[in-house]
């Protein structure tokens, strides 16, 4: 089962994403994050993978969605608590990666 938490503060969304990110996960990412994106012209968003235990590759392709959305706002996307199994599937996807949400905003804040 897929969840995701999502918070917006200081002008940064941040996505808590939990549990399997696979083709069910990745709709609700295409169809419900991305629009909220788009609409609002949110520049920013960290994802936090701590408690997300596996990605395919529907999950890893619209995760690369978000990112090309966050770009059409001109904005940066950061992940964070990426765990070494999950690293592996988004290495290719060339995203920035931080430690933690709070060293992510400190990028960002720069």
């Amino acid at each position: 089962m897929f969840n995701m938490d999502l918070e917006y503060n200081k002008g940064i969304l941040f996505a808590r994403l939990s549990g399997n990110l696979n083709r069910k996960g990745s709709y609700k990412l295409n169809n419900y994050l991305i629009p909220v994106i788009l609409k609002h012209k949110i520049k920013y968003l960290v994802y936090n993978l701590f408690e997300l235990d596996s990605i395919d590759d529907s999950g890893v392709e619209a995760i690369l969605n978000t990112k090309c959305a966050i770009r059409t706002n001109k904005g940066k996307i950061y992940l964070c608590e990426v765990s070494k199994e999950i690293n592996k599937n988004l290495k290719r996807l060339r995203i920035k990666e931080t430690d933690n949400e709070l060293s992510a905003l400190q990028l960002i804040e720069v």
